[in-house]
């Protein structure tokens, strides 16, 4: 399963969180060259990825990306998404020469909270028809 990540960065986020759900949204509008594949933490096809790169589902606080044989999470993958992202967003790759034990304190903070400031949805993320490509899905895996 892992030569999917070869093929497309994957961005895992928690599926039932608005402001994760608000993020999508974002990598969706700046990302016009289908650099990324989305998938909720929740899916079924998210939790085979995690599992083939030997991860745990204590990534439920994180957004997770996986691009080839490396797995980037919190503050990290955040920053390496803006990279890649069209416009002026890669300049916030720039926050990287802050060290993760000065970045991720932050992240976790707005993590613990993010459901009581931005709310929550009863259920995970269904892509519209429009925004489906975007998604991953099992013919992605078919497709190799």
């Amino acid at each position: 399963m892992s030569e999917i990540t070869d093929q497309y960065d994957i961005v895992l986020f928690d599926g039932v969180c608005n402001l994760c759900n608000r993020a999508v949204d974002f990598i969706i509008q700046h990302d016009p060259r289908n650099n990324f594949k989305l998938a909720s933490l929740q899916d079924d096809l998210s939790k085979k990825l995690l599992k083939d790169k030997n991860l745990n589902e204590s990534y439920l606080d994180s957004i997770v990306l996986l691009r080839r044989d490396k797995v980037y999470y919190k503050s990290r993958a955040a920053l390496e998404i803006a990279k890649r992202l069209k416009g002026l967003w890669p300049l916030f790759y720039i926050f990287i020469i802050i060290p993760p034990f000065l970045r991720d304190p932050l992240y976790d903070w707005i993590a613990r909270n993010r459901y009581k400031w931005f709310g929550k949805r009863e259920t995970c993320r269904f892509p519209t028809e429009e925004d489906k490509m975007k998604f991953l899905s099992e013919e992605d895996f078919e497709s190799k």
